[in-house]
């Protein structure tokens, strides 16, 4: 009788302890989580604090001159300023360039022109009717030379002991608004502007990733940035 009274009583005693280690080892499992997911959310603050503070200079730029290349056209067209034409003509030398590839290296080189050689156009000679008669109209050259201050354009016709050169200046705010578009610049500028359009994405990725981390509606979230980027899509094609 003692004996069984013993028995049960250590059964009995045996049921919380099993309990209590169970929720032990449970309340440090949870812990652990806590700790982590803690750590996640300061490291990827970090990450989007310092991508913040890269972009945010050039973010500036881009989002100003952004403004004004939306504005470029009707129906809310927003000027930026009267562009400055001047026009030469510039005597060529002997032997004249043979190709618009010559002719473009002398006029660097000749007038100190600014930025890279463009689209070149090349029309051959061929024969064109005036009146009841017939004439060869000779070989024609176009190209031009960008740069974000000035864009310089060359008129020239085979034969011609000249060449029309053509000079327009941009103002201050068109200046800014091709330093956007990247025109007549170097390969170092062009990778300049992807570390801001990398930038751009990973603050968006680190911003929907902090809000679902603080944040228990995650569904909601998710919904909603879906939800933004097909509403701009609408938008833009409508």
């Amino acid at each position: 009788m003692n004996t069984t009274q013993t028995f049960e009583s250590g059964t009995t005693d045996f049921k919380p302890l099993a309990s209590s280690t169970a929720a032990a080892a449970g309340d440090v499992e949870a812990q652990q989580k806590r700790s982590r997911r803690i750590t996640f959310i300061r490291w990827l603050r970090k990450i989007h604090g310092w991508i913040g503070l890269w972009g945010a200079a050039l973010g500036l730029l881009f989002g100003t001159t952004g403004f004004f290349l939306n504005h470029r056209a009707g129906p809310l067209r927003v000027s930026t300023g009267t562009p400055q034409v001047s026009e030469l003509q510039v005597p060529l030398p002997q032997p004249a360039p043979k190709s618009p590839r010559e002719l473009a290296e002398w006029l660097k080189g000749e007038l100190k022109l600014t930025g890279k050689p463009g689209r070149v156009q090349k029309e051959p000679s061929h024969p064109v009717a005036w009146g009841d008669r017939s004439a060869i109209q000779p070989e024609h050259w176009q190209l031009s030379f960008a740069s974000p201050q000035q864009i310089t354009s060359a008129d020239y016709w085979v034969g011609s002991g000249y060449v029309t050169v053509k000079r327009t200046g941009n103002s201050f705010l068109a200046t800014l608004t091709n330093l956007h578009k990247g025109v007549g610049l170097s390969v170092g500028w062009v990778l300049l502007i992807d570390t801001l359009a990398g930038s751009i994405i990973l603050l968006s990725l680190t911003g929907v990733l902090l809000w679902t981390q603080l944040n228990t509606r995650r569904t909601v979230g998710a919904v909603l940035v879906i939800g933004s980027i097909v509403a701009a899509v609408c938008v833009g094609l409508a």
